[in-house]
């Protein structure tokens, strides 16, 4: 098995978990790629028991033969390993050393037995739709794509922005708010959800749009299939917008023509037999825990 494990930066208090991961991975037998500038960081700092070898970025997946890409951090190290992996389907498994983590589901004392199934094959895989920005001029380069939302924002503290969408290129509304997110399934629990919006579950097939801060008090967020194209203008005081996809942005003017729909591909996330979406939500959320006298 040859994996690849991918992370941001590397903070102090996670070496000892940096190190249970390598020693787990070295005692089953795991090739290892890191990606270079962490293992840059891990030098001198961890002890490898067996060579480990150098990930580049995608076009490494189309030489090499990787099983799984274990990611060390939280869901925003997910949203970063889906740019290198984009359609070639290798699945994620997330050790969080973040915060919350939805995606990332692995606690750090839980590392040596989650590598432990995943030899064994006590796991499945969910497939996490994607969504994709077709734009004029081209926006994002080689990845217009997003694993959890897509959003139109006004910048710094400027006035509050106009945003006409419309669906199938019929009219749907016209947002006066800060913002506008579009989601995924993945991304309901993420920023849409901070701003209100509802988690939807993974195999869903939906889009959730959110307004940020609407001036309208009427103006809910709503459930649209993932089989419909979203388009926009957007118009404001300032000259400049903000356009994102996941933790990448661009700046777009009133000139640029945008549309997003479901993406051309899945982005691939490990499941362990012993968790679910639903154990994630209660664990996540404390659902079902009464804490009225704790």
């Amino acid at each position: 098995m040859q994996v690849v494990v991918y992370s941001q930066y590397l903070k102090e208090g996670d070496l000892p978990y940096v190190q249970h991961l390598f020693d787990a991975l070295a005692a089953h037998g795991i090739v290892a790629y890191v990606n270079t500038p962490y293992l840059r960081e891990l030098m001198g700092k961890i002890e490898f028991k067996t060579n480990v070898g150098n990930f580049e970025g995608y076009l490494d997946f189309k030489v090499r033969a990787f099983d799984f890409v274990i990611t060390l951090g939280g869901d925003g190290t997910i949203l970063a390993a889906a740019t290198h992996i984009r359609d070639m389907g290798v699945p994620i498994l997330g050790i969080n050393l973040g915060r919350l983590g939805f995606l990332a589901t692995v606690g750090k004392e839980e590392i040596a037995a989650a590598i432990g199934l995943l030899v064994r094959g006590s796991f499945t895989i969910g497939e996490r739709s994607t969504l994709r920005l077709d734009s004029e001029p081209a926006l994002f380069q080689e990845m217009p794509f997003a694993l959890n939302d897509f959003t139109i924002l006004k910048r710094d503290t400027t006035s509050m922005i106009t945003i006409h969408a419309f669906v199938n290129g019929a009219y749907l509304n016209t947002y006066w708010a800060d913002g506008l997110i579009v989601a995924t399934p993945t991304g309901s629990t993420g920023y849409s959800l901070s701003c209100g919006g509802p988690i939807v579950f993974p195999d869903s097939n939906n889009f959730v749009v959110t307004p940020v801060a609407p001036h309208n008090l009427n103006v809910r967020p709503l459930v649209i299939a993932d089989s419909a194209t979203i388009s926009f203008e957007v118009e404001g005081r300032a000259e400049n917008f903000l356009c994102t996809l996941d933790s990448r942005h661009e700046i777009i003017t009133t000139d640029n023509k945008i549309a997003v729909r479901k993406g051309d591909f899945s982005v691939n996330i490990v499941q362990l037999l012993d968790d679910s979406f639903l154990d994630t939500m209660r664990k996540k959320l404390n659902w079902g825990v009464d804490l009225r006298n704790h």
